[in-house]
């Protein structure tokens, strides 16, 4: 990112700062108030935040306060050309998940961060998230789970690589790429037979 663009982000993120500090609990209610919460950004500048916040704790000592910041993102394998590689992709696109004890100053850190529009919550309270739901989304980022895309149409012929029609050709009838599957018309015994298949399942011709 060029400087003058992180002077805008900078200037967008104090001209959209028309809320004031968040309304927080009474010092002895406060203590061990350690929750996650869910941090709005502009959106392809999660990375960004995610690294800019981790200065400004550093920088400004909050580490006491601040202690995890996470973009939640998961494998996605790509096929194209009949070439495999990976890539990660954001879970929550537009959104940082920032672990911190809730305070003015740790509020004010975070929230004047270069590229950080919001919390999730009402202007004056940040809303903390659920823990169970922090747990489920960290967990499938480490687990990484792979989603395979592929540049493949209707109308395109495939071999198949894999299982008991391995070594048929097909036409593709349909595509399902959410599922990473497709159904395609194989001929067996001289009779057309639809068979629903799996992406790595394929090979394009």
């Amino acid at each position: 990112m060029s400087e003058k663009e992180e002077n805008i982000l900078n200037e967008e993120s104090n001209e959209s700062d028309v809320e004031t500090s968040p309304e927080v609990a009474s010092s002895s209610e406060k203590s061990n108030q350690k929750r996650w919460y869910i941090v709005h950004t502009y959106s392809g500048y999660e990375n960004k935040v995610k690294s800019n916040l981790e200065k400004r704790i550093e920088y400004m000592n909050m580490a006491d306060k601040i202690f995890r910041v996470e973009v939640p993102q998961k494998t996605v394998t790509q096929i194209k050309s009949g070439r495999k590689f990976e890539k990660e992709e954001k879970i929550f696109p537009g959104y940082v998940l920032v672990e911190m004890i809730m305070d003015e100053d740790s509020w004010y850190v975070v929230r004047h961060t270069a590229g950080v529009t919001k919390f999730v919550g009402s202007a004056k309270k940040p809303i903390p998230a659920k823990e169970s739901e922090i747990k489920k989304i960290l967990h499938r980022s480490t687990t990484q789970t792979q989603k395979i895309e592929m540049d493949i149409k209707v109308g395109e012929k495939v071999r198949i690589v894999s299982g008991p029609f391995a070594e048929f050709v097909g036409d593709i009838t349909e595509v399902y790429p959410d599922k990473a599957k497709l159904r395609a018309m194989v001929s067996i015994f001289g009779r057309e037979t639809p068979v629903e298949l799996e992406y790595k399942q394929i090979q394009k011709l």
